[in-house]
């Protein structure tokens, strides 16, 4: 499938060099017949295996963490993100991002669109970043990819919104030529050579605690992302507790254990 915009750059997503071209990029867009919003059914991926950790005869440190066994089709939740080192732009400049330097430091959304120049694209994109200081707040930087150029994300920054460009961002887009990235996520359709709009939620140690894939016609939320932050930080701070299903900071949480989760379930 062509590309929305045309360059000469190559990139490679582990060691990255410097983009050769400064060639012009065209802002018009052509939709191939098939980016219809949905992705077409491929043949059927061998089933992955996870395992719990082993029950505990103690209430009290029975564990309810996921660690996903090690395959080749990472990455699943309780994983080591795949790390990466890529051009990106930001405050309408080149930069280069590499995700394991945010090790330590920051929690990290990395979330994945199909093309710049399109449709429901620039609502998630904007909408991520007028929201980056709540984030920010929460120790959190948001890092969004897509197959396109540098050279075409800063053509689309460089574009006012009213024009369905997206203007000043508060947070890098990150150029994935190669597709290397977004197939290390598992949301390359490689048939199109367009990513899904795969979000994965990054712990500071780098390991993967929450991801959601939507096909290309469904834009996601904002607000679940962060309320989906704001648990995994509560259950990190609290790991003797667990949040039930719409939990929002300041509400009760749930003890994982059959008699002390009857004072949740008595108080709803």
């Amino acid at each position: 499938m062509a590309s929305c915009s045309a360059t000469s750059a190559t990139l490679l997503s582990s060691t990255p060099k410097a983009l050769s071209s400064t060639n012009p990029i065209s802002q018009t867009l052509t939709i191939p017949k098939s980016l219809n919003g949905l992705r077409k059914p491929l043949q059927s991926q061998p089933s992955r295996s996870i395992s719990l950790t082993s029950r505990s005869h103690s209430r009290r440190t029975t564990s309810f963490v996921v660690k996903a066994s090690v395959s080749n089709e990472l990455p699943l939740v309780g994983n080591i993100a795949p790390d990466f080192e890529a051009e990106a732009v930001f405050d309408q400049e080149f930069i280069k991002v590499k995700l394991s330097e945010y090790i330590g430091k920051k929690y990290v959304i990395l979330f994945f669109y199909p093309l710049d120049f399109t449709f429901v694209c620039p609502t998630e994109i904007t909408a991520f970043s007028d929201r980056h200081a709540e984030f920010a707040q929460l120790n959190t930087e948001i890092l969004g990819v897509s197959v396109d150029s540098v050279f075409s994300h800063l053509a689309w920054v460089q574009t006012d919104r009213k024009s369905g460009g997206l203007g000043d961002l508060k947070y890098p887009l990150i150029s994935d030529v190669t597709k290397s990235i977004s197939k290390s996520y598992g949301v390359l359709i490689p048939d199109q050579g367009i990513a899904l709009r795969g979000l994965f939620i990054i712990d500071k140690e780098g390991v993967i605690q929450h991801s959601t894939i939507n096909n290309l016609a469904i834009g996601r939320s904002v607000d679940e992302t962060k309320r989906t932050l704001q648990a995994l930080q509560y259950v990190q701070d609290n790991p003797d507790e667990v949040c039930p299903a719409g939990w929002k900071p300041g509400e009760k949480s749930m003890k994982p254990d059959p008699k002390l989760s009857k004072e949740y379930f008595s108080a709803i």
